[in-house]
């Protein structure tokens, strides 16, 4: 009976998460931007735990200059990205 009872929750389990989605077509898509703006938010999300983790003491000087340097290289990449797709779409 438990067998039973394990197959049944099993593939209502597999159902569950498998199951294609019947309306595919009202999903929004994101644009260039949307990804560049939360791509944003988490470049900055992790400049935040970056120098939490560094206050902490749980980072070494060198590597906390080397991440924080890569971090905000993303952030202006990210950024100079935005502002040209802004600009390009207020013309």
């Amino acid at each position: 009976m438990s067998t039973i009872a394990c197959g049944v929750l099993l593939l209502t389990i597999f159902a569950y998460v498998f199951w294609p989605e019947r309306h595919v077509e009202a999903q929004i898509e994101k644009t260039r931007l949307d990804f560049l703006e939360e791509r944003r938010e988490v470049v900055y999300e992790n400049l935040r735990d970056l120098n939490f983790e560094y206050r902490a003491g749980k980072y070494p000087e060198e590597d906390y200059a080397a991440q924080r340097a890569s971090l905000e290289n993303e952030a202006a990449e990210v950024l100079a990205e935005i502002d040209s797709l802004r600009s390009a779409q207020a013309l």
